[in-house]
């Protein structure tokens, strides 16, 4: 069993990722943190050194390696999907749950950690309220594309976790 968390960032696919793979007895895999273990180079280095472009081949590259493992709960970063044939390689793969949240809520965490992530860091609350509103919109034709859609607004990432299990295991 594979199963692929996508969803914008900030929206918990890692926290919940860890909590759903410890009650499935799966491995956990953090696509962003692999990566920047196995290069030695964060992401935002790689963002800053190759470019976006550059990082979303590498990132489709490894996230295509990762897909002879088995049992295991792999988190994906926001953009993952969205790019080459990523969407289709999760489903033939695996099972894809679209973890969907909230733009204003997106914002305020997005906010306390912008110098982190490299596609919105520098940008002022309003416009990264309209960047992240624009940027979900062009996603969402791939986040919809995922097995299971599930609202997440209000929700602990345990819940969430909770909630996934049951769905895994109809």
């Amino acid at each position: 069993m594979k199963v692929f968390l996508i969803g914008y960032m900030g929206s918990g696919k890692s926290t919940t990722g860890k909590l759903l793979a410890e009650k499935l007895k799966k491995d956990f895999i953090d696509l962003d943190i692999h990566i920047e273990e196995t290069t030695g180079k964060t992401i935002k280095e790689i963002f800053d050194t190759e470019g976006e472009e550059s990082f979303r081949f590498i990132e489709h590259e490894f996230l295509k390696k990762l897909m002879s493992k088995n049992n295991v709960v792999i988190s994906l970063g926001g953009g993952t999907p969205c790019f080459y044939n990523t969407m289709e390689l999760i489903n033939q793969n695996g099972t894809s749950v679209y973890i969907e949240m909230g733009v204003d809520t997106l914002v305020k965490r997005l906010s306390k950690v912008q110098n982190k992530r490299p596609l919105i860091r520098g940008i002022n609350e309003v416009d990264l309220k309209y960047f992240i509103n624009t940027n979900i919109e062009d996603r969402l034709p791939f986040y919809g594309k995922a097995d299971y859609i599930i609202q997440a607004e209000k929700k602990t990432a345990d819940e969430l976790a909770e909630i996934i299990e049951k769905l895994l295991k109809k």
